[in-house]
């Protein structure tokens, strides 16, 4: 099978997009995943196909999936490249573009210097709409996890329990889950080691990104993000999303907040519960190409 695509990223977040408005492609996990080999495929943290919506009200359709081959809800940085994609394809000439997702309708609106801005709606703090275990909601949520750097978290004596301790974390969702935690140096955060053992959490049903802030004034963060079933990615849209609105709760934070990713930076905006969050950033194409999927 011969897949034509364009590459596209956002702020460092890199996406590999299929037209799939006149086509109908159909990609197994395992496929999905060997395109996402970043040494025998196209390499990418998610892959974008561009539908028709299934409502009168949208003008199209996307599926976002994890380069692990997993389909998910929701994807900011990806939603910029797709209002970039179907802009520049010709696919519509408007600037306001509404877009069907797994997770709701979201609008997106391309501006006049090229950035992108989306409105991400509401976020959920309900544990249960996360989703994630917890007697009650929180602002933040104590969670017990094995310290990846001692001994006993690996040990297989049976008579030896693991050493675990307690980090903190904020909980929210923003059409995916997201667990955000606050350290104080970026650069030294343990990022690779307590990454996935949050993600893969057994609080967090469906798994969770994991984001990991450090608060340089009340405008301004920098932020890297262990997403689930990609690993850490250079940026991501809904996790800067996520650790702008934690931070705001907790009354760290004021609105708006410039996220500072390795891949480029994030302005969020969002003022009060209920209302939804306006995130606006970059999306440019990388290159366009072909490749013949082997079975």
């Amino acid at each position: 099978m011969n897949i034509r695509f364009t590459k596209m990223q956002g702020a460092g977040n890199d996406f590999m997009v299929i037209d799939n408005f006149s086509s109908a492609i159909h990609l197994s996990a395992e496929q999905i995943k060997q395109l996402a080999d970043r040494h025998f495929g196209i390499g990418f943290d998610q892959l974008l196909l561009v539908e028709k919506g299934s409502q009168a009200a949208v003008d199209f359709k996307y599926r976002i999936f994890n380069a692990d081959g997993g389909e998910v809800a929701q994807c900011g940085n990806g939603a910029r490249c797709f209002a970039r994609y179907v802009f520049d394809k010709g696919l519509t000439q408007k600037h306001k573009i509404v877009v069907e997702t797994a997770s709701g309708i979201i609008t997106l609106l391309l501006q006049a210097d090229k950035q992108v801005t989306v409105n991400m709606g509401a976020p959920q703090f309900e544990p249960s709409k996360v989703p994630f275990i917890a007697e009650k909601r929180e602002k933040s949520y104590s969670l017990q996890i094995n310290d990846p750097g001692h001994p006993l978290s690996n040990s297989s004596n049976e008579f030896d329990s693991p050493y675990t301790h307690v980090v903190s974390v904020a909980v929210v969702s923003m059409g995916n889950p997201h667990a955000v935690m606050i350290v104080d140096d970026l650069e030294t955060a343990n990022v690779a080691e307590l990454g996935p053992l949050i993600e893969s959490h057994p609080r967090f049903p469906e798994r969770v990104n994991v984001g990991f802030m450090q608060i340089l004034n009340p405008h301004e963060i920098k932020l890297r993000v262990y997403e689930r079933g990609s690993g850490e990615t250079l940026a991501c849209g809904t996790g800067a999303c996520a650790a702008a609105v934690s931070g705001i709760q907790l009354g760290l934070l004021e609105s708006p907040v410039l996220a500072h990713a390795r891949g480029g930076k994030l302005q969020i905006a969002w003022t009060v519960e209920g209302n939804s969050v306006m995130m606006t950033g970059p999306a440019e194409m990388v290159f366009e190409g072909s490749i013949e999927l082997v079975d």
